[in-house]
């Protein structure tokens, strides 16, 4: 009789279980799961088998559609295709890359290690009668646990134990393996573009969780814009641990998509020879910029802006404004205001966002309801900084050098990763 489909089993249930052949014979026993990724993540290809009779015999390969799942066990179906196993790097296997490794739930924004896998055989949509063999989720509480902690004892006896247990998974769909070996990583690369779609603080945090291995195989796995964003969040020695094995010229690109406030502040706790050998590997354009910053006490106001906002004059249009920020090549979120400069470069004006919305795109920008102009010097502390942004409740500040030009801005969340670092 066979069993029907969507009947759940998981990796430490059928590892060990014998595979028959289809005279009745003991053909086999599984060892190991292969996966495609490139072809198909979410199901099981095959099973890697070895004969019962000899330990030493070579693996083999038996593709699932090659087997019935029956009442007395698996069963190979009389033409069965019999391969021999190739180079085990070419699959993703999931009793050895997956059970007890680390791995990034995506889901919940943490490090999590794999105590089993959920399996479910599914019928095929082709018509016949072939199952798939799917995989549904990972467990990483104590019901995975157990189920390998008991393996040998009879199937039914576990399971009851088992699913006494509260389960504790994470579906296959939010998982992000860690590998850090590089080479086979990137053939294991599973959902990897769910990493840049969170916020850089949870990167941050995942990074932080990890053990150096594992973090650095995340870390460069990243394109350099995410990369970046997740280096701002981070502390001075995180962010040391993280570029010490890369190549200057590696880092100076991650550091060419920094705020260059936070480029600054990065370099600076970095060794001299170290932090010009990244200068140096940088595009003339930022490296001036990052230079001019470096001059500056990493805690004074100059320290901690950033030399990207949007400045224009007063009698630019909202329409003018709008491409502006459309063209703005900056961290667009941290935008709050439209500064309005004269020619000097001196403050008139402080426009924010949220009246570009609701003005007509010919409206004159000085002629919007302005906010609070709140400005600090170069040389203020960052003591004085945060108690502006306290005493006036400000989403950001303007810096001005000595002739009262504007030379930067700081944001708010600037202000509150310096105090969360301290602290």
């Amino acid at each position: 009789m066979t069993r029907h489909a969507n009947e759940r089993t998981s990796v430490s249930a059928l590892l060990g279980a014998r595979v028959i052949a289809s005279d009745g014979s003991a053909f086999g026993e599984i060892r190991e799961f292969a996966v495609v990724p490139s072809e198909d993540a979410s199901h099981v290809f095959g099973f890697v088998l070895r004969g019962g009779t000899s330990k030493k015999e070579a693996p083999t390969l038996v593709r699932i559609m090659d087997l019935v799942n029956q009442q007395k066990g698996l069963t190979l179906r009389s033409k069965a295709e019999i391969l021999d196993m190739p180079d085990a790097e070419a699959y993703l296997l999931l009793e050895r890359d997956l059970l007890d490794q680390q791995i990034i739930d995506v889901y919940g924004h943490k490090v999590v290690r794999v105590n089993d896998v959920d399996l479910i055989w599914e019928a095929c949509l082709d018509g016949t009668d072939r199952l798939s063999l799917r995989i549904a989720e990972v467990e990483v509480g104590l019901r995975g646990a157990v189920r390998r902690l008991l393996k040998g004892l009879p199937q039914a006896s576990v399971e009851s134990l088992a699913t006494r247990l509260p389960p504790s998974v994470i579906p296959w769909d939010f998982v992000d393996l860690i590998e850090r070996d590089p080479s086979r990583r990137v053939k294991l690369k599973i959902e990897q573009n769910r990493l840049a779609n969170m916020h850089p603080s949870d990167i941050a945090d995942i990074l932080e969780e990890l053990a150096p291995a594992e973090r650095q195989a995340l870390f460069t796995s990243l394109d350099e814009e995410v990369a970046a964003e997740a280096l701002e969040e981070v502390g001075p020695k995180m962010q040391q641990a993280l570029i010490q094995d890369l190549d200057s010229e590696v880092v100076a690109g991650i550091v060419e998509e920094m705020d260059p406030g936070a480029a600054a502040d990065f370099l600076a706790e970095l060794p001299e020879e170290r932090s010009d050998a990244i200068l140096e590997e940088m595009d003339p354009e930022e490296r001036q910029e990052v230079e001019e910053l470096l001059e500056f006490s990493g805690d004074s106001a100059a320290g901690r802006m950033t030399t990207e906002y949007i400045a224009l004059p007063p009698e630019a249009s909202v329409s003018f404004a709008i491409q502006s920020l459309h063209e703005f090549e900056g961290d667009l979120e941290a935008v709050t205001d439209i500064i309005l400069i004269d020619d000097a470069g001196a403050i008139k004006g402080l426009v924010p966002i949220v009246h570009l919305v609701l003005a007509k795109p010919s409206a004159i920008l000085s002629s919007l309801p302005q906010g609070h102009i709140v400005t600090c010097r170069l040389d203020a502390s960052g003591k004085k900084v945060a108690e502006l942004f306290d005493k006036y409740n400000l989403r950001s500040l303007s810096v001005i050098d000595d002739e009262h030009h504007l030379a930067g801005v700081i944001h708010a969340e600037q202000v509150i990763a310096n105090l969360r670092h301290k602290h």
